[in-house]
């Protein structure tokens, strides 16, 4: 059994309902409820009554560190069974770690720790890291962004991962480490008899000098599924250090995030030949580097090749233009495995838009998820779109914001969205203006659909 509420303030008398409810429950997930450290003393009991209860979800509650000591309470009980517990933003400070140290040394049920979002800063992470170098402790997934966390925390990282061979995803994304610690910290993970599958380091002061490290972890850390280094100037030299790595045979990478790290068309060729010949990689992200057109074409090539099992790609506000749709509609109509592309913040307007459309409505291409938001469309192509969710039934998530799409195009969508054919469950709206008549035609047809979610 779950229970499942976001957004609820709580009043005594419904608190005192879900509290019957929570006793047999095997996850718990209570975000954004407003919730206290008054109500950290009731979940306290419930974490040591019921034994079935193995995920705990608080994120963006005003807890505070008094409320962390209560559900500690509940957590060191020998009744306890929780795995799962997040955190996030719950008001937390380096005063909580000493209590989940203790957790985390005496609890081996506990897998997941997720308190992100709280000021816990090096000196509370530090004494985090104490508890997981307890032989009793078996955790498998540490999240710690937006920690206030700095380069000095590393070597107590450092130390935890080598005591630690079950620790599997460990992200310290949104800290202030910088290329020196970003380097201490891949040695440590290259030394570590840790498996990681997944590493975050988004917006963490990485410059092209950290990428040879980075590099050699891929190479020697086949485990290595998820790489995150976003937000970071790492830049084209940066990337083709990556590619070292990533290109290795020993590495296995499925899952890539190179968002905003100053990438230009030049890397495209090192990243076409890593599509298109590193068959584990099925997700790669490269939104708000300005690639172009000419980049996007090599991009492209890469996805033709019968070796690319890219499943998703995100170019978001990459400098497109219409000029490149014609080599994305070809991409589509080759590539089988494609199911998400994320276009939007791009100028392909109405022409580029009904090239696409040309490789969507090919029998091979496979697209579920089509984001086109901001991408400077009218009502002229939205006909031809309708007739792509008419005949696509493998699309199911299309985003159409921020476009001046008025009453007339959207009409056309609607109308698309009201045959028995289409199959798009989710539809994005923001920001365009319709009439109260259009409104009122939405509102029915959600009514008459109503596994139809039209978002706006």
């Amino acid at each position: 059994m779950e229970l499942d509420i976001q957004c609820e303030e709580m009043s005594p008398s419904r608190w005192a309902e879900l509290l019957t409810t929570m006793k047999s429950c095997k996850t718990i997930r209570l975000d954004d409820c407003n919730l206290s450290s008054s109500n950290c003393e009731d979940l306290s009991s419930i974490i040591n009554t019921n034994p079935s209860l193995t995920e705990l979800k608080l994120n963006n509650n005003e807890l505070g560190d008094a409320g962390v000591e209560y559900l500690c309470k509940g957590l060191l009980m020998p009744s306890c069974s929780l795995q799962k517990l997040w955190l996030q933003n719950c008001n937390l400070t380096s005063a909580s770690c000493e209590t989940l140290r203790s957790v985390l040394s005496a609890q081996p049920s506990l897998t997941e720790l997720h308190v992100g979002d709280n000021r816990l800063g090096t000196a509370g992470v530090k004494v985090l890291c104490q508890g997981m170098m307890n032989p009793s402790c078996k955790l498998q997934k540490l999240q710690l962004e937006y920690c206030e966390l700095t380069a000095d925390i590393v070597e107590a990282l450092n130390a935890a991962l080598q005591s630690k061979p079950t620790l599997k995803e460990l992200s310290l994304s949104n800290n202030t480490l910088g290329d020196t610690a970003v380097k201490q910290l891949c040695r440590g993970l290259v030394e570590a008899s840790c498996n990681l599958e997944l590493l975050h380091l988004e917006n963490c002061g990485i410059t092209s000098d950290s990428c040879r490290d980075i590099s050699t972890v891929l190479s020697n850390k086949s485990s290595l599924m998820d790489l995150s280094v976003g937000d970071n100037k790492i830049g084209d030299s940066g990337l083709a250090l990556l590619c070292q790595g990533l290109m290795h045979p020993n590495c296995k990478i499925q899952k890539l995030w190179l968002w905003d790290c100053d990438l230009t068309s030049a890397s495209c060729k090192d990243l076409s030949r890593l599509i298109s010949t590193k068959e584990t990689l099925t997700e790669i992200s490269l939104i708000d580097n300005n690639l172009r057109d000419s980049g996007m074409e090599m991009l492209c090539q890469a996805l033709k090749d019968p070796k690319s099992k890219l499943q998703e790609l995100w170019v978001r506000e990459c400098g497109l233009t219409t000029a490149c749709c014609k080599v994305v509609s070809s991409a589509l109509s080759t590539n089988k495995h494609l199911k998400v592309l994320h276009m939007g913040e791009n100028k392909l307007g109405d022409a580029g838009v009904e090239l696409l459309c040309e490789g969507l409505l090919h029998p091979n291409c496979n697209i579920q998820s089509l984001w086109l938001g901001n991408c400077d469309l009218t009502a002229a192509c939205c006909a031809t779109l309708a007739t792509v969710m008419t005949t696509k039934q493998c699309l199911t998530e299309l985003d159409l914001s921020y476009n001046p799409l008025e009453d007339e195009g959207v009409r056309k969508i609607c109308e698309a969205l009201r045959n028995p054919s289409c199959n798009v469950q989710q539809l994005i709206l923001y920001d365009i203006l319709w009439s109260a008549e259009v409104d009122d035609e939405l509102r029915a047809l959600e009514d008459s659909k109503p596994e139809v979610k039209i978002i706006s």
